[in-house]
């Protein structure tokens, strides 16, 4: 599986680097992004436990660790800019140093790209055998937390690759460039020589 892992974080770290020079954002940036997108569905799956669950003391729980969880997230994650964070990757590109989370976070990565392989399988045969076996009552309430929790898995999957890339130095990346030339060159630049 280590194979595989390196297989797909050099073709992560590929792909944000076209990325990186398309539109000038990093990995880091990308990171943050899907860390974001994964807070949000993650409070979506929260409040799909807290309206499925009629017993109060589950749903006090759930509502308590959510704030709980909002109030780290403010003083830790939300707190540093991104900018901080990309000019660390800089830093450390720019001395010749690779990415530590590239051997330190492997057993992790593979672990949850495991997951994210292996647990469609039993997510179909769970939507199948549920349907049939289920009053369809309790599969609506199942079905939507078993997709958000994979989503969840997919999206940590996704983070993990990211940081562990390294990007290339600062640019502004080309379609920023293009959208700020003016129109007239725009056009001046898109015809062709031979005036068609």
């Amino acid at each position: 599986m280590g194979y595989v892992d390196s297989a797909i974080l050099n073709l992560t770290e590929w792909a944000c680097r076209k990325f990186q020079v398309l539109t000038g954002r990093t990995n880091v940036w990308l990171a943050v992004q899907f860390t974001n997108l994964s807070i949000i569905v993650y409070f979506v799956w929260a409040g799909v436990y807290w309206w499925s669950n009629d017993d109060i003391a589950p749903r006090v729980f759930v509502g308590v660790f959510c704030a709980g969880l909002l109030y780290v997230l403010t003083q830790t994650v939300f707190r540093v800019p991104i900018e901080t964070y990309e000019n660390n990757a800089y830093q450390r590109v720019a001395k010749g140093l690779r990415n530590p989370r590239r051997l330190r976070d492997a057993p992790l990565r593979i672990s949850f790209l495991t997951l994210s392989i292996l647990l469609p399988y039993p997510l179909v045969l769970f939507s199948v055998n549920l349907r049939v076996n289920l009053p369809i009552d309790e599969f609506k309430r199942l079905y939507p937390f078993a997709l958000l929790t994979y989503a969840l898995i997919v999206l940590t999957t996704v983070v993990l690759y990211l940081l562990a890339c390294d990007p290339l130095p600062p640019c502004s990346g080309k379609l920023r460039q293009w959208f700020r030339q003016p129109a007239a060159s725009r056009v001046a630049t898109s015809e062709s020589p031979s005036g068609e």
